[in-house]
């Protein structure tokens, strides 16, 4: 298993596909296995290949936070579809004729029989993953929008957060926390879509309101 070269065009279109129907590389959360991916990458995918460049940018998020998430780091071609070879191992032990790598380089001499062999098992896996629809990854976030003292207009404060208006936003209950001293603070839940929403918009907006709003923190983040 593995993804090709992730350095390659190849490659990132075998991260692509397998991403199209998951928000992880492995499990429900980020893990040391996105942190592996990620960190074999040079760059940001390309805008075409949108399912790869989503999770970059999510797991870009991580990146103060990259060594307390969860799992143990493996070999990269232990990640990744069960069809692609690894090429990521410095291994150059001889391999038998029907195990040939999908995306390897052209400088290497093969056999017309190989070549053909390659480019079908190619166009078997792109027709298999061309099938699989694509899955809209959402999560829910629960935010603590604070004032700045007993005196702050909290019904204000919430219309102008609730004004906020994005494609993949959706603000939902809402309720007042007391902090102390009087005060209390704005907690409001919001589902987003991962690939347009993130939390570092929703808080430029959202402390935008400066006559009203002093800051805001994430309570929860739970994919759904």
């Amino acid at each position: 298993m593995g993804f090709g070269d992730l350095k390659s065009a190849a490659g990132l279109r075998v991260l692509n596909d397998f991403l199209a129907d998951k928000s992880y590389i492995e499990g429900y959360v980020p893990s040391q296995a996105d942190i592996a991916v990620f960190e074999a990458i040079a760059g940001p995918p390309p805008a075409e290949l949108f399912h790869a460049l989503r999770w970059y940018n999510h797991i870009k998020s991580y990146e103060k936070q990259k060594a307390s998430l969860p799992g143990v780091k493996k070999a990269l071609g232990k990640y990744g579809p069960a069809d692609v070879e690894d090429t990521t191992g410095a291994a150059t032990d001889s391999k038998d004729d029907d195990d040939i790598d999908l995306f390897g380089s052209d400088d290497e001499e093969e056999s017309e029989e190989a070549k053909k062999l390659r480019e079908e098992r190619l166009a078997q896996y792109e027709s298999k993953k061309s099938k699989k629809p694509a899955v809209i990854a959402k999560s829910s976030i629960l935010l603590d929008v604070k004032p700045w003292d007993d005196e702050t207009d909290m019904a204000k404060l919430e219309e102008c957060v609730r004004s906020i208006q994005a494609d993949g936003l959706v603000w939902g209950s809402s309720k007042l926390v007391p902090v102390g001293y009087g005060i209390k603070k704005l907690q409001i839940q919001c589902v987003v879509e991962d690939d347009k929403v993130g939390t570092d918009m929703l808080e430029e907006r959202i402390t935008a309101f400066e006559d009203y709003v002093q800051s805001m923190d994430v309570a929860a983040f739970n994919k759904i």
